[in-house]
């Protein structure tokens, strides 16, 4: 089967690209490649202008780096960026459309690429790709009528440096596209016998195209019994879309188990777990699980109001159900009539920390201050 990507890709289209990088902070027609002074200055300094002098840039603790502004409409069609595996959860990366003061994205940096564990993961999917050792590629495509604007928040204590490319096209109509919007929630733990919320009080029109969760499991035995549910437009009590467990909604079946295997890692086009991180009889105790679904053949559509939430279950004694408190982040995604929308509260430092890792090594003649470490 032919994708539409690949259908459509002899048509001639009367579109331009543009391309934003710290070689070309604002995009401009031949505005590649001019600087004379940035993080690759001093490693040029035989060769001079043209030779990586700007590949990067340093964003100091607590600032907000403006990745990209656009003015007029278009669509982001690729976005890679890369940046040290320490801060890809106290990143948080956003993007507004047509001027609003709100984002419609707002995404801890490695949940985004599906690498919410700090701790790389190879996905092969058909919208996201993460690459060794850290290249993170979207291949979501962003429209906006009239113009967007991509941000990264430092949210640590120390200075982050990211290499970053941003490609887009111009001369387009998008009139008839929705925005994309993308929201992040965690619950840690989950509330006894309370399913973990991934969007709720969304209103409009559009469609439901992605899930991306990070889940750390804090019991023994089995924890992917639990349904997603789909709350669409007049639904209010029960759902018109309700799954039938939770690796059964990532694509896998029977405990994602291979026998004799265990839990497999798999990442195919629209949906896999290419992440799972095993308890090292030390400080990582826990098992740790990373699973994406993308609604790409599938979309979800909704004309009016959607809500969406997942049970976390396992099993007890006497062949009965067992609600779970486990670690749930997700990611969902979706494309919307409209720009901003109804979003969670913007995380903490705090709600963001991953508390998944081994200490290092004391040194013995360093000062006292160094341990023990802090995750």
């Amino acid at each position: 089967m032919t994708s539409p990507e690949l259908s459509g890709i002899s048509a001639l289209r009367t579109v331009q690209t543009r391309s934003i990088s710290p070689e070309n902070f604002d995009g401009s027609v031949g505005g590649g490649a001019r600087a004379t002074e940035g993080t690759g200055a001093d490693c040029a300094r035989d060769l001079g202008p043209g030779w990586k002098i700007s590949p990067s840039v340093d964003i100091k603790p607590g600032e907000t780096f403006d990745v990209a502004t656009i003015e007029g409409a278009g669509k982001i069609t690729h976005f890679w960026i890369t940046t040290h595996t320490d801060h890809w959860r106290t990143l948080l990366f956003r993007a507004y459309w047509d001027g609003a003061a709100e984002p419609a994205i707002e995404v801890p940096y490695g949940d985004f690429f599906c690498n919410g564990w700090g701790v790389f993961a190879q996905v092969n999917s058909q919208v996201i790709a993460a690459n060794p050792h850290g290249g993170f590629n979207s291949y979501w495509p962003m429209p906006f009528q009239t113009g967007a604007k991509l941000t990264i928040e430092n949210t640590s204590t120390v200075d982050v440096r990211i290499y970053y490319q941003v490609t887009y096209e111009v001369g387009g109509d998008y009139s008839n596209e929705g925005y994309l919007h993308a929201q992040w929630r965690r619950s840690n733990p989950t509330e006894y016998a309370q399913p973990h919320v991934l969007v709720e009080g969304i209103e409009g029109s559009g469609h439901y195209v992605g899930t991306y969760l990070a889940w750390g499991v804090n019991s023994n035995g089995w924890w992917g019994e639990g349904e997603i549910k789909f709350y669409l437009d007049s639904d209010e009590e029960y759902p018109t879309i309700a799954g039938t467990g939770t690796e059964d909604y990532f694509g896998g079946a029977w405990n994602f188990d291979i026998p004799g295997k265990g839990y497999t890692e798999f990442s195919t086009p629209y949906l896999g777990m290419p992440q799972v991180i095993r308890p090292d009889g030390l400080y990582v105790s826990q098992q740790r699980f990373g699973m994406y679904r993308w609604h790409l053949a599938d979309p979800i559509h909704f004309a009016e109001k959607l809500r969406v939430d997942i049970q976390a279950l396992g099993w007890r004694s006497g062949w009965r159900y067992l609600p779970l408190r486990d670690d749930i982040a997700s990611t969902s995604l979706f494309y919307l009539d409209r720009p901003t929308a109804r979003r969670p509260k913007t995380p903490s430092a705090d709600d963001l920390e991953i508390h998944l890792g081994s200490a290092p090594v004391p040194d013995l003649g360093a000062s006292p201050q160094r341990w023990p470490a802090t995750d």
